[in-house]
């Protein structure tokens, strides 16, 4: 069983570093580069780059329905089905409005991966969930912190074959880097046994409501949506912010890329934490450091607090957001899993990709300083309504025994 169980892991983590290492050098730094060789606007650009994490919003929770009904070995195949295709899309584009439904369909694939790759890893490890979800996540982190390296890397060793063949470059790239994660996908062992059946609206609308009347879930998945809706701030505005502080590029990207590292090396040792405490303190106490780095952004000009104050979003990020799927896993029913771990996603990707809207807004209102603000806040009162919802009913039993 524990080899059976390795190989889960294993297998899926190869899954996660070329899946996720393929969408984002699809998206880092040549899509930019594409749409505008293409004669599109900062204004379709936009759009572009919207509709990938909107395809998470609208099918995670649905892809996890399918999953609880149907298997999620099914659900594993078909978005590594879509790894492979979609880079070969991106091939045939000849104008830039093309460019959404393809980012759409690749937005598919981790929108099935994410909920998918968690529930198999909570069902597979019931005693140390945490860890390995820290495990994987760290994997997928090295994937995504690698592909732009490599993508600038082929658009620079092309360059002299002229753009557009540099950018189709890197598409190839992608595609031939997804082979990996068809073939991976063919090996993991779910352990589950379904027996399948037609499905109806009806059956979605009976899950959706389940997860809403589950107060726990839904306090759970607001703690991701302010998470991401403070990070979606953090890396759209402040670049900007430090630029007008007086801080290189470089030097912005510097602070980024140990952000990054710190949540990768981190992940593993929280999750093995979150398998030996109880998981709301951590999810509460990541949530409160985020809303208090993000919150001391506008208020900081030296480059070590500013370092300092990123490290902390960091590892805010690693120690929370580890914590609230295997929390999840620990309240959630066993046959809806799937259900809990899309809702989870999909309310993640809301956040992520409102924080920046709103952000900008609050600029508009408040000045530089109003989207951190409103990134902290945000944290704020979240950290409140989680502590005030999950410390209100005693812990599952289930859950108890998770914890010493």
């Amino acid at each position: 069983m524990k080899t059976k169980t390795s190989g889960v892991l294993f297998y899926l983590s190869l899954i996660g570093f070329f899946g996720i290492f393929t969408t984002t050098i699809s998206k880092n730094p040549v899509l930019p580069y594409l749409v505008k060789s293409l004669g599109a606007s900062d204004q379709v650009l936009g759009l572009i780059a919207f509709v990938s994490p909107f395809a998470g919003i609208l099918f995670s929770f649905p892809v996890g329905v399918l999953a609880d009904k149907i298997g999620k070995k099914t659900l594993l195949l078909v978005s590594a089905g879509v790894f492979v295709s979609a880079p070969l899309l991106y091939l045939l584009v000849t104008n830039a409005w093309l460019l959404i439904p393809v980012r759409f369909f690749h937005g598919m694939a981790t929108a099935i991966l994410g909920p998918i790759a968690s529930a198999i890893i909570a069902g597979a490890f019931e005693k140390n969930k945490g860890e390995k979800l820290g495990t994987y996540s760290s994997v997928t982190l090295v994937g995504r912190t690698l592909a732009p390296l490599t993508g600038g890397l082929i658009i620079s060793i092309f360059a002299g074959q002229g753009d557009l063949f540099s950018y189709r470059a890197v598409y190839v790239a992608a595609f031939v880097m997804s082979l990996p994660v068809l073939i991976a996908a063919f090996f993991v062992t779910t352990g589950e046994v379904v027996v399948k059946k037609s499905l109806t609206v009806k059956d979605f609308f009976v899950s959706l409501n389940k997860i809403l009347c589950n107060r726990v879930i839904l306090a759970t998945a607001l703690v991701d949506l302010a998470i991401y809706f403070a990070f979606g701030i953090f890396e759209t505005f402040s670049p900007g912010y430090l630029k007008d502080a007086g801080f290189s590029p470089k030097t912005v990207g510097f602070i980024f890329s140990i952000q990054i590292v710190s949540i990768a090396l981190t992940k593993p040792f929280f999750g093995r934490l979150a398998d030996k405490i109880d998981k709301r303190y951590q999810i509460a106490g990541g949530l409160m450091a985020i809303a208090v780095s993000i919150g001391a952004v506008p208020f900081l000009s030296s480059l070590p607090l500013i370092i300092a104050a990123s490290l902390l979003l960091g590892l805010g990020m690693s120690f929370s957001t580890v914590a609230t799927s295997a929390y999840v896993a620990d309240v959630a029913k066993k046959e809806e899993l799937g259900a809990s771990m899309g809702a989870l996603s999909s309310i993640m990707d809301l956040g992520h990709s409102t924080g920046p809207l709103i952000g900008g807004f609050a600029i508009v209102l408040f000045g530089s300083a109003g989207s951190f603000l409103a990134g902290g806040a945000v944290a704020v009162i979240v950290v409140f309504l989680f502590t005030m919802i999950s410390f209100a009913r005693p812990r599952r039993s289930r859950q108890a025994k998770v914890s010493p």
